[in-house]
């Protein structure tokens, strides 16, 4: 029997294309959220029942590899593969995380001082209506954070205040952050960072501080919605702070 008088297998062809529909479903879900096309709980349903659709394309491709196996009477081993490979990329990405989520606390408000974090002045017209108060959570929020990003912390550095502050608004410019102000006599600067794929919009406030012998910088990331921001926030920091220090040296 040729290659041609073989016909394709119903499984390898279904488990390819409900795993390229749990695809296509699971990219819609970030675009439908940032258009207002679906509210934020819809939007991860979606992503949810993508994984769903995932894993169920990846299971019946499994057995469409089964079925195409080289020696069998079908054809379809390399769609069913593709289709296996697509399925479980589909389902990883929202199992992973959730599990990110469950492995750092709830909060979505990190700063670098706890006890006297930078104040959210010229974004906070931008975070009317939003579900994230712009207050500051205290001492709750201060313990989650110190046991789980105990390395956020202020940074001083040897540079006059200006300088500091220009290299600072350089360096937030440079990670694509939309300035929103930038108040050089009061030492402060905020802005607006996007994410690519939900577009969720975090605020961030930059404080410039003098001090004996240098500079202070402090900074504040939070999360418009959302319980949880995944570590966001404060990985948002630590990029942030290390190209700082690659501008101007940290002492």
């Amino acid at each position: 029997m040729t290659d041609t008088t073989r016909s394709f297998s119903i499984l390898a062809v279904c488990g390819f294309l409900v795993a390229l529909a749990a695809t296509v479903d699971g990219a819609l879900a970030g675009p439908a959220y940032r258009f207002d096309l679906l509210s934020l709980r819809e939007a991860f349903a979606l992503l949810r029942w993508a994984a769903y659709g995932g894993a169920a394309g990846g299971v019946v491709c499994i057995l469409g590899l089964i079925n195409t196996r080289p020696g069998s009477p079908r054809k379809g081993f390399w769609l069913a593969f593709v289709g296996l490979v697509i399925g479980a990329a589909v389902f990883w990405l929202p199992f992973s995380q959730q599990r990110a989520a469950r492995s750092v606390p709830p909060i979505h408000d990190i700063t670098t001082d706890t006890a006297n974090p930078p104040e959210f002045r010229a974004v906070l017209a931008l975070r009317a209506g939003r579900g994230n108060s712009p207050a500051y959570g205290g001492a709750l929020v201060a313990r989650q954070q110190h046991a789980a990003y105990p390395d956020i912390q202020p940074v001083r550095f040897a540079g006059a205040p200006d300088k500091v502050f220009s290299a600072a608004l350089d360096t937030a410019r440079g990670m694509g952050w939309r300035i929103v102000a930038s108040v050089p006599d009061q030492g402060r600067i905020e802005a607006v960072d996007t994410t690519f794929w939900f577009g969720f919009r975090d605020d961030i406030v930059i404080r410039v501080t003098d001090v004996s012998g240098g500079t202070r910088i402090d900074l504040r990331s939070a999360s418009r919605v959302g319980v949880s921001d995944i570590g966001t926030n404060a990985r948002r920091i630590r990029r942030f702070l290390r190209s700082l220090r690659s501008s101007v040296g940290n002492t």
